[in-house]
């Protein structure tokens, strides 16, 4: 009889814990609507494609210059198998079972390679993150680990021969 009691109160502080996460998770996310805003919306002519589609790990997107400050905001915060492309309006993360995220070309700050994102660790160099500029103004980081690492020297130097940044 003991036994049953000790494991209902496990079972109970256990539960107790993942509802407080999401609860905290949830809070996260109306804390940073306003600050964050409305993300873009895919445009219907994206250009010619210029890199890609290159596979991989979505792993999330971080309010910038934290690499741990998760966007809480619908689903960009939601790891996911996703295709990176990069065309000449911008770059489109097609993530699998979540929305996509366009990104405009004249938003882009940064292209980079980091050991970690949104929690995520992994060896030197190990995710692509494109820090970016919402409609809000907000700067956030979104980061991709490709399947194919070999991939990262041609998303971050400068493709100086068309005039856009990288």
């Amino acid at each position: 009889m003991t036994g049953v009691v000790v494991v209902l109160i496990v079972v109970a502080a256990w539960g107790g814990i993942v509802g407080l996460m999401l609860l905290g998770w949830r809070g996260r996310g109306r804390r940073q609507e306003q600050l964050l805003g409305a993300f873009p919306e895919v445009p219907a002519a994206l250009g010619a494609r210029r890199l890609g589609p290159h596979s991989g790990l979505y792993v999330g997107s971080t309010i910038a210059p934290s690499w741990q400050d998760r966007v809480a905001v619908g689903d960009y915060g939601d790891r996911a198998t996703a295709e990176i492309s990069r065309f000449d309006t911008g770059i489109l993360i097609e993530r699998n079972g979540a929305n996509p995220i366009w990104i405009p070309d004249d938003q882009i700050t940064a292209i980079r390679t980091e050991r970690g994102l949104a929690g995520k660790v992994m060896t030197a160099d190990g995710v692509l993150v494109i820090r970016w500029l919402l409609p809000s103004g907000t700067e956030i980081d979104s980061g991709v680990r490709a399947d194919d690492k070999s991939i990262y020297p041609h998303w971050v130097k400068p493709l100086e021969q068309d005039g856009k940044k990288s």
